[in-house]
């Protein structure tokens, strides 16, 4: 039994599927294959049940993966903390994060960063859920992720940097477009343009409609908050999303952002596994976009 046979066991128990692991991996899917059969023939068990739609992890599996994805995740950290001992400033920060994350929280405090560090190397990994970016963390090899805030998860540590109240984007032709702001009752019959289907923003939104007894349909879903605005703008239906001040001045002429003051507010931030083992220059560059961060969106 390797380390390597127990982080592939893990990501496959993670996708639920041996050719997705494969695929990241550059190898073949005998070769992930190999690494499960060893495993089951040292512990004398079944650690995967075969389905016509991947994999999951047998009750002895679950029991595998919840120990090894734990150890691997410290064992990884524990090597990047010895490599950034060993190259000192000349190390790296990972983060994991949305697509268009670093144009509206981070654009800033990368310039900044890499002006102070300019040996460091600052790698980015995109994600397509909060869900996503607490897999890549608890897999060990990254230091932060940025997310949407939401319930508590096992072995990661979440804290909020930015409040974001709600919009309903619309183009400036449309009828609700000079209105200063937009209650619940006015998107009942709205047809609005659906957020990206895995986002914890979207499951939130989607509560807060049930909860208020508000079913806006929907026609249209988009993989991010950007191009839900760029529809809206055009005139191609409306959105609800959270309010980012890149979105506000020349740059969309034609757009209208009106407050939807009847819509808890949502909470983005950051999340690792463990903030008093971060690495230093990990810790530096968090801290570095939290002060960016206040400075635009006090401003925006």
């Amino acid at each position: 039994m390797t380390l390597d046979d127990l982080r592939v066991f893990v990501a496959v128990c993670r996708t639920g599927s041996l050719s997705a692991v494969a695929r990241d991996l550059s190898c073949t899917q005998s070769a992930v294959s190999q690494h499960i059969r060893r495993l089951e023939r040292e512990t004398g068990i079944a650690l995967l049940e075969r389905h016509p739609r991947g994999v999951i992890p047998t009750p002895a599996g679950q029991l595998l993966h919840g120990a090894a994805a734990d150890g691997l995740g410290d064992i990884d950290h524990a090597l990047r903390r010895l490599r950034d001992l060993v190259h000192g400033e000349a190390g790296s920060v990972r983060i994991t994060t949305g697509a268009t994350t670093v144009r509206h929280f981070m654009s800033g405090a990368v310039v900044a960063f890499r002006r102070r560090h300019p040996e460091v190397s600052l790698e980015f990994r995109t994600a397509h859920s909060s869900r996503d970016c607490f897999d890549a963390l608890l897999a060990g090899g990254l230091d932060l992720a940025w997310i949407t805030l939401g319930e508590p998860v096992r072995g990661i540590e979440q804290r909020p940097v930015v409040e974001l109240p709600w919009v309903l984007a619309t183009s400036a032709d449309d009828p609700l477009a000079a209105k200063d702001r937009v209650d619940l009752a006015d998107l009942a019959g709205i047809r609005l343009i659906g957020l990206p289907e895995n986002a914890t923003s979207r499951s939130r939104l989607d509560a807060w409609f049930a909860a208020s007894g508000i079913e806006p349909t929907s026609d249209t879903s988009v993989a991010d908050w950007d191009t839900a605005i760029m529809l809206a703008e055009l005139g191609l239906g409306h959105a609800v999303v959270p309010d980012l001040p890149g979105w506000h001045g020349p740059a969309h002429p034609r757009l209208r952002l009106i407050p939807l003051p009847g819509l808890p507010t949502l909470w983005t931030g950051w999340a690792v596994r463990r903030w008093d083992a971060l690495p230093p220059l990990a810790r530096t560059f968090a801290d570095t976009v939290e002060e960016s961060c206040g400075e635009v969106f006090r401003t925006g």
